[in-house]
């Protein structure tokens, strides 16, 4: 079986039809990880023992009658999403043997259906990075060009999904980790709206950033994946408490006569020619199926990089300051209090992280707090102004998702401000906290993945769904 552009329905409908068993599709994932993990390094974790345990589990439920949507279905989860018994890295060698004791609330849902656990996939440790190359453990590679980085930091989630390893798997969104990750290998990856996801067994990067969202092959499949991770959360107070619906529900409606605003400073100088080209003829294509292109402006686009990176190194420095070499995590050595968390923290965290942290705590620091992180803050209201001027005009917005397409690994090693801007298109919706999908829209001459980012008004990610669903399938 071929799970490379395999939907969870057809992998659904073969489960209670009896085509293949629970085991048998959990086995065949686990034959093509070892034909292809070696040249890709998706994963930090696989979980074979287990994953055959919860598979066998699953067809006793199948062959009752009693399936649910996504049981017996295989999935892989990044690796800073906590799960019961099963070591949860951060991709960090401080968390490097970190079992936890419970898991996150998506995962507690996903049990309850009786998903099947793959594995934890890589990604840039603690989530700081848009490569999958500043992982402890491994690099990730681009399942479509091994030369090229397959985004970050969800590159192990989208690599998994790219190269036919499962079909689907969860990530998390601080800046664009899943949508970009998602545009360079050529899948299909949803940023729920902040809050629409319980964060609690997510590891904190940016609290206010900070979402869990779901890769697949199919926006009808991140859709489905949404449909039982989101909710409210008594142990998440920034989770929303909203009636439960179908993010599916609109899939197969006309889109006829919605307006697609496509603001101009995201088509600039900065975004690659080749890139530019292949979302306009996606939005030709939606106009082709009755939607209305309406052109705009969004001036603090150019504001959204220097914000996100005050706003999201701020929070960072606050949430691993827990990392303490005490409490859990690597223990360093010295003679004192002092000499011992300086040495857990120094041999624990990598180079983009402790820049990061050093980033935040300046940012954060007496006379300095008014000057960067308070304008920070009122830059993300302006932001937020922006936008919602927009939806007075347009349902949703049309982007390009990244400004180039997947560049070859080591090009931006040694140049991290060049790998913070090339966040510049994806930023924004985590300041305004909106959703975001990105979906793929063509290849460049190289024959690299380009995708297009679909913006919503909050907690409309039906819409979006509808709409990339309706591109997805005019466009083949």
């Amino acid at each position: 079986m071929d799970m490379k552009k395999t939907t969870l329905s057809a992998l659904r409908k073969s489960l209670d039809e009896k085509q293949i068993s629970a085991q048998e599709l959990c086995g065949e994932c686990y034959r093509v990880i070892e034909s292809g993990e070696e040249n890709i390094g998706a994963f930090i974790t696989l979980t074979k023992e287990e994953a055959e345990k919860a598979a066998e589990k699953a067809q006793t439920r199948i062959d009752s009658g009693e399936a649910d949507f996504l049981t017996g279905i295989p999935l892989a989860i990044k690796d800073n999403i906590c799960t019961d018994g099963i070591k949860t890295t951060c991709a960090s060698k401080m968390l490097e043997n970190f079992i936890p004791p419970y898991d996150a609330t998506v995962i507690e849902k996903l049990k309850g259906h009786d998903y099947v656990l793959i594995g934890k996939t890589n990604m840039d440790e603690f989530a700081m990075g848009g490569a999958t190359q500043t992982s402890y453990f491994k690099r990730t590679h681009n399942p479509v060009d091994a030369n090229r980085v397959p985004g970050g930091s969800s590159g192990g989630s989208a690599a998994a999904v790219a190269a036919g390893f499962v079909p689907a798997s969860l990530g998390s969104d601080t800046g664009g980790s899943i949508r970009q990750p998602a545009s360079f290998c050529g899948v299909t990856g949803l940023k729920p709206t902040y809050g629409r996801v319980s964060r609690y067994g997510l590891v904190a990067f940016g609290s206010s950033l900070d979402q869990i969202g779901s890769l697949a092959n199919t926006a009808a499949d991140c859709g489905a994946l949404l449909n039982v991770i989101a909710g409210g959360d008594e142990r998440d107070a920034t989770s929303a408490k909203l009636p439960k619906e179908d993010f599916t529900g609109k899939i197969g409606q006309s889109i006829n006569g919605m307006k697609i605003a496509l603001p101009k400073e995201f088509y600039g100088e900065a975004t690659d020619a080749e890139v530019k080209e292949a979302v306009m003829k996606a939005a030709k294509e939606l106009e082709a199926l009755g939607a209305v292109l309406v052109s705009c402006e969004m001036p603090s686009l150019k504001y959204g990089i220097p914000a996100y990176y005050l706003i999201a190194c701020a929070e960072a420095a606050s949430n691993l300051s827990r990392f303490d070499g005490i409490k859990y995590g690597l223990r360093g050595e010295g003679k004192s209090y002092g000499e011992m968390i300086l040495d857990s923290r120094n041999r624990g965290f990598g180079e983009e992280v402790k820049r990061r942290i050093l980033l935040g705590n300046y940012a954060l620091s007496s006379g300095y707090f008014d000057a960067y992180y308070r304008k920070a803050c009122a830059l993300r209201q302006r932001i937020k102004a922006e936008y919602e001027a927009i939806f007075e005009l347009a349902d949703v917005i049309l982007t390009p998702t990244a400004p180039t397409v997947a560049f070859k690994i080591g090009s931006d090693d040694n140049d991290p401000v060049k790998m913070y801007t090339a966040d510049m298109l994806t930023v924004p919706v985590n300041i305004a906290g909106l959703p975001a999908i990105s979906v793929p829209c063509g290849r460049n001459g190289d024959n690299m993945p380009i995708g297009m980012s679909i913006v919503g008004r909050r907690f409309d990610e039906s819409t979006l769904i509808q709409i990339a669903d309706a591109y997805e399938k005019e466009h083949n």
